[in-house]
């Protein structure tokens, strides 16, 4: 048996990302070489390119941009393939963004930086720590690229915290004609607020500028209750605490070593809080590390480490119907699908204004339901899904789910003006796949 924190670990490892981001493997593609089959980091995603490259600095994306355009071949950028849908995929170009990595330039009295799009975030906390900045907030795993983050809508959790892409103060990318674009909120604000969150549909992100705060450090604790008793105290938690998030688990003993079985239906609850506690450490109250602490800088702090491969769902919901939306979905958990073993996770995030960002003009909770990779989520999924509908949701865009245009342009109030920037920037459609006709429209 696994512990919690075991049990919400990352899949995948450095090699295995390695192997399907690019280096020197990807430079012997771009050489001529046939790309073999890839595969994101779940295994829900296969696909063979015509042809892969990973340029290392901007002339090279906008060669290879350019010429793929040019043939009539389609161009996906990848970062570390963390989407559980086929944004990436492509019978054309795929162009790695692995060796786009790096802080460009930093200007501490701003509070602003330069980082490369194809930086994984797990790169960039320490060297902003060493010049005395942070990220406001990371999402649950680090190893996604920058890019990637920002253009899936990527968050981590608080009230008062926006999702990664709402710290974003610039951006540049290369568009379809291998030309380079600067966008902001003062320069080209509209194609700005559509590049924030774009599924990599308006051109390659190779530089973004992030917002960011004094670096700081962070007090994590973990404890266990009942879901009603999480329920209960729901709205204190999170009113009381800069980053809550909590578990729920419809039976821990299938995730813990101990010899007693721990009782059923129980939440996981985590805060994360400032703290001027100079020390690191980590420390646990029981073997399975399911009550305890840590305390370190920010960076090190935010992520879970995962090594368990699994399958996601997640939808956005109008924070009011947060309680109501995951009291159903347990409802659902304990008896259409006793065989679902592995928990919901509820976070909060403010509103922003990206034009396709989950949480645009509302505040909001996420709830995600998993399971693990080598076992089929279709019908599980499906039933949740409907659940997230029904409450308004907007799905995650990295995240599984069946939705349409038709059915997404009602949720968005920005839609049409995302799809006039998209036409603008991309009018032959290069940066379009199969899986973006479907959930931008056949027109887009």
């Amino acid at each position: 048996m696994i512990g919690r924190r075991e049990l919400l670990r990352n899949a995948a490892s450095a090699a295995a990302f390695a192997a399907t981001s690019g280096g020197l493997v990807a430079r012997a593609f771009a050489a001529g070489a046939k790309p073999p089959e890839w595969s994101n980091w779940s295994g829900s995603v296969r696909f063979t390119p015509a042809e892969k490259t990973a340029p290392a600095t901007l002339a090279e994306v906008r060669a290879a941009v350019k010429r793929a355009a040019t043939a009539g071949r389609s161009v996906r950028a990848i970062g570390s393939g963390h989407s559980f849908v086929p944004l990436c995929e492509t019978n054309g170009l795929q162009l790695v963004t692995s060796r786009l990595r790096g802080i460009e330039s930093i200007d501490a009295t701003k509070r602003e930086a330069w980082i490369l799009g194809g930086s994984k975030l797990y790169q960039i906390g320490e060297p902003l720590r060493k010049a005395g900045l942070a990220l406001s907030t990371m999402p649950d795993i680090d190893r996604q690229a920058l890019a990637g983050s920002i253009a899936t809508g990527t968050h981590g959790t608080g009230r008062g915290i926006g999702g990664l892409s709402s710290y974003v103060s610039g951006l540049r990318l290369v568009l379809a004609s291998g030309e380079p674009l600067e966008c902001s909120p003062d320069k080209s604000p509209e194609i700005f607020r559509a590049a924030q969150v774009s599924l990599g549909a308006l051109g390659v992100i190779t530089h973004v500028r992030l917002a960011l705060e004094p670096a700081f450090r962070l007090r994590e604790r973990i404890w266990t209750t009942g879901f009603e008793a999480c329920m209960a105290q729901l709205e204190s938690h999170i009113a009381s605490n800069r980053h809550f998030e909590f578990f729920w688990f419809p039976d821990p003993s299938a995730f813990v070593r101990t010899p007693t079985s721990p009782p059923k239906d129980v939440c996981s609850l985590k805060t994360l809080n400032p703290t001027s506690e100079p020390r690191d450490y980590e420390r646990w109250d029981d073997p399975d590390q399911t009550r305890g602490e840590r305390v370190g800088p920010s960076d090190a702090i935010f992520a879970t480490p995962r090594d368990v491969a699994f399958n996601e769902i997640e939808f956005a919901l109008p924070a009011e119907r947060g309680p109501d939306c995951v009291r159903e979905l347990r409802k659902l958990m304990l008896t259409k699908h006793k065989d679902v073993l592995w928990p919901l996770e509820y976070r909060t995030v403010k509103p922003d204004a990206a034009f396709l960002s989950p949480e645009y003009g509302r505040a909001t909770v996420t709830i995600s339901a998993h399971q693990p990779a080598e076992r089929p989520y279709r019908p599980y999924f499906d039933d949740v899904e409907a659940v997230f509908r029904n409450h308004s949701g907007r799905p995650h865009w990295g995240k599984l789910h069946q939705m349409n245009a038709a059915q997404l342009a009602k949720l968005y109030p920005k839609w049409d003006a995302f799809l006039r920037v998209r036409a603008q920037l991309d009018p032959k459609g290069v940066f379009l796949n199969p899986f973006l006709r479907r959930v931008l429209g056949p027109s887009a």
